[in-house]
């Protein structure tokens, strides 16, 4: 039963792995659906990928949204676990899924009246928007299938299994593969729909983890309520996922803009410099999945422990995810530094392209330890229900670092400077995300929830 905060009991570390150890096969699957849907459009010609293209950054909105209410989900319901309130985890669970639905209404709603003009905003020439209408027209009402299942499968994870989830990226990943070959190119008698097949394979995949997570919330963990909600008591749930939720959305779309800004940054040294970007993203992507496993096993262990008052308990999982992170980004670093060529070689036969690809290498991983401790602040702060918090730790990442050094270090030492610039900028981002964890993550005196038992503090 969902009720038994079996993550404040324990070992510290071996919990942590348990929890963290199937996210780095969910995450890699998760990067892999992704992937695969690229790779399969570009195989169609050059206006398709373009219009996939076109699609990201509506996609990637969409995603920080989902991303942002599976956040204030974990983070609600794993506290009221950790307070042992089966009443409340069974309201906030199904209440979670009503404003996931309904907020996907809405943007569902608007996307399909505004196709047209959205995308000749963003430069979509005549030719290419028949190929974006014809893949958003099956993906905007497909949205249900992307974010109710990782709302769905938040719940889950606050009560502590990882390993269903993980399990269902797996499946949905390679059902998508299977379904992109199938209906993208028509193979095996399948009719042949180029990019409406993708999207439909993009939304049957998802559809699958939609259905699997909300049989296991309602007949394994039981935290779904079918009574008449009181809407008193529905309008609470909402308003505290909201307070969640919106600045942890506002967040997750934050990051893509500064991506946005290095970009444009880089586009005026070539499109080697461009080309080396997009493919050193894609080797950072990869090379910190462990890392950001550990940030999401991180997630339900600390709420249920801050619900619970188990404060020395947060705090050791926290150093514990600050000491694997330092680890893992030292191993890293000397892997890339060692192995930069033979990895530049993968995307690029270019010796331009293979040359930027190697200066990426050689300087982007030195400030991997300081995303690894501002990864692990930002969850954490979620976690604790300190969500503005999180965000301002973002802001002062994107606004007084990121962005200005990237463009210092441009004008003192060209693309070197840049990147140089990009990598202090995440080392003193981690370093106020540390600074944050350490001065919040003290005693109740700045609990959001009333502890149930002061005892819980001792390890």
């Amino acid at each position: 039963m969902a009720s038994f905060a079996k993550l404040t009991q324990g070992s510290v570390a071996r919990t942590l792995a348990n929890l963290s150890a199937p996210m780095v096969v969910g995450l890699f699957s998760v990067i892999s659906f992704n992937l695969a849907d690229t790779y399969f459009v570009s195989q169609l010609g050059t206006e398709q990928l373009a219009a996939m293209s076109f699609t990201f950054p509506v996609v990637m909105v969409m995603m920080g949204v989902a991303m942002g209410l599976s956040t204030a989900t974990i983070s609600v319901v794993s506290r009221a676990i950790g307070q042992g309130d089966q009443a409340k985890m069974r309201r906030v669970s199904s209440d979670s899924l009503m404003l996931s639905f309904l907020t996907v209404l809405a943007f569902a709603t608007l996307g399909m009246l505004t196709i047209d003009p959205l995308f000749k905003a963003m430069g979509a020439t005549p030719e290419i928007l028949p190929l974006i209408r014809e893949y958003m027209l099956i993906w905007y009402p497909g949205m249900v299938c992307l974010v109710i299942p990782m709302v769905t499968t938040a719940a889950i994870r606050a009560t502590g299994d990882t390993i269903f989830p993980a399990l269902m990226m797996v499946a949905a990943m390679a059902l998508n593969i299977a379904l992109d070959i199938l209906l993208i190119f028509g193979h095996w008698g399948f009719p042949r729909w180029e990019m409406k097949g993708a999207a439909v394979a993009t939304v049957i995949a998802r559809a699958t983890t939609l259905i699997g997570s909300l049989l296991v919330l309602q007949f394994r963990e039981h935290l779904l309520d079918f009574k008449t909600p009181n809407l008193r008591d529905v309008w609470a749930s909402w308003k505290q996922l909201g307070e969640i939720a919106i600045p942890a959305s506002a967040t997750n779309i934050f990051q893509p803009i500064g991506l946005g800004i290095i970009t444009w940054l880089l586009a005026s040294y070539g499109p080697a410099a461009v080309a080396a970007w997009g493919a050193g993203s894609r080797v950072t992507a990869f090379a910190l999945i462990p890392v950001f496993a550990v940030c999401s096993g991180l997630v339900p262990f600390v709420g249920q422990n801050w619900g619970a008052g188990a404060f020395g308990r947060v705090r050791a999982g926290r150093d514990y995810a600050y000491v694997f992170s330092l680890v893992w980004s030292l191993l890293v670093i000397l892997i890339l530094h060692w192995q930069a060529k033979s990895i530049a070689v993968l995307f690029s036969a270019e010796p331009e392209v293979v040359a930027e690809i190697v200066r990426y290498l050689w300087i982007i991983p030195l400030g991997y330890f300081g995303v690894g401790i501002f990864s692990v602040t930002e969850e954490l702060l979620n976690a604790i229900g300190r969500p503005i918090m999180a965000s301002l730790q973002t802001l002062i990442h994107l606004l007084a670092f990121y962005i200005p050094l990237a463009y210092l270090g441009s004008h003192i030492r060209d693309v070197d400077g840049l990147l140089i610039g990009l990598s202090v900028a995440d080392i003193l981002g981690g370093a106020v995300g540390f600074g944050l964890a350490c001065y919040l993550c003290r005693d109740p005196d700045v609990s959001i929830e009333r502890p149930v038992a002061k005892e819980n503090m001792r390890m």
